[in-house]
């Protein structure tokens, strides 16, 4: 099936994980409407509320700089190809591939449920990550504004947090930001992947711009957030030709720092990531899957704690390389930035209000 304008996946890969049924495989429909009746109507979101009892997650990974998270959304617009969370839809018996970027599902309640859980006696403070499985300032975000109502939270009771998006929408908000980062309250991290345009256009068809990116790098900076970039992911044969520009120019917008994760594709993004490259890349399709498999220990996919983020083997290491001698060049990573966590102060009940 060919690339659908302005999504990412090329097709609604089905999966067996969580009794996914075959019915949901919109991909054979598509293609059938093309044939007989034409070019298949686009596609639409779809947003569904989702009414969890509890928002905040807890995750013990060693991989990981943080304890605790918020995901406002399940399943992101912006349809990069690469996405880890795509596995995650499967949850809802519905698919990593264009269903991941068109039925999606927001948490309304998100702030309410955070003023619940940050009032628990037991409860304990660490910084609250936003934006580590779906992207916190997708575009649904401007009309539900969920990560804004949860940062409103997180200002009244001086808590940390750390946001990680590749979206300028981040700007809207540059208030509460500027308002928690006079506390050392707050990290922001601005995945920059390409600076191409028409690379960015394929592996991430809604997210906006670099150069947009780019601007709210020095938008946050001269407001005075502490924000950093993140080039994940690298790519071989698609995006690794760029480590030293992109650090080159993260640097020059303000960028206090820089990171970097080779590709990971886990359970179903790995052939939808085939049948992608196959659409956008056929020339080099082989050679791409081939370099990811010598990172990746011979597999499509390393899950073990430790190499996962990391990579391992000859490209690894020449990856690895660029960008520290990039990093250096452009005087990134000169200073370690620790969230304060003794300012927090557990919102009031509505008995406190009262008075």
């Amino acid at each position: 099936m060919s690339a659908i304008h302005g999504r990412g996946a090329t097709q609604n890969q089905t999966s067996t994980r969580f009794n996914l049924t075959h019915n949901e495989a919109d991909g054979d429909w598509l293609d059938a409407m093309e044939q007989i009746d034409g070019p298949a109507p686009k596609l639409r979101t779809i947003v569904t509320a989702l009414t969890p009892r509890t928002i905040i997650s807890r995750n013990a990974s060693p991989d990981i700089a943080f304890s605790q998270s918020i995901n406002a959304y399940v399943g992101c617009e912006h349809g990069c190809i690469y996405c880890f969370a795509r596995p995650s839809h499967a949850y809802h018996d519905l698919s990593p591939g264009l269903d991941f970027e068109t039925k999606l599902f927001a948490k309304p309640d998100a702030a309410t449920l955070l003023r619940a859980e940050l009032m628990k006696k037991n409860y304990v403070v660490s910084p609250i990550a936003m934006g580590t499985n779906t992207d916190p300032y997708q575009p649904i975000e401007k009309d539900w504004r969920i990560t804004r109502q949860v940062l409103e939270v997180l200002a009244q009771t001086r808590h940390p947090t750390f946001i990680t998006t590749k979206s300028d929408r981040i700007l809207r908000d540059i208030d509460l930001l500027a308002d928690l980062a006079r506390d050392t309250l707050v990290a922001v991290m601005i995945s920059v992947t390409s600076l191409d345009p028409k690379i960015a256009r394929t592996l991430e068809p809604r997210a906006p711009h670099p150069e947009r990116r780019l601007a709210a790098i020095t938008r946050l900076a001269q407001a005075g957030v502490p924000v950093s970039a993140n080039m994940s992911p690298i790519i071989p044969a698609i995006n690794d030709h760029e480590i030293e520009s992109v650090v080159a120019r993260v640097a020059a917008a303000g960028a206090r720092d820089i990171s970097y994760i080779p590709v990971r594709l886990p359970h179903e993004v790995a052939p939808l990531f085939r049948a992608w490259l196959a659409d956008h890349y056929p020339d080099r399709a082989g050679k791409v899957m081939a370099m990811i498999r010598d990172l990746r220990g011979g597999r499509d996919n390393d899950p073990d704690f430790g190499s996962r983020m990391k990579g391992q083997g000859v490209w690894a290491d020449l990856i690895r390389t660029r960008f520290r001698h990039a990093r250096r060049r452009a005087g990134l990573g000169s200073d370690r930035l620790v969230l304060r966590t003794d300012l927090f102060q557990p919102p009031e009940g509505a008995q406190m209000r009262l008075f």
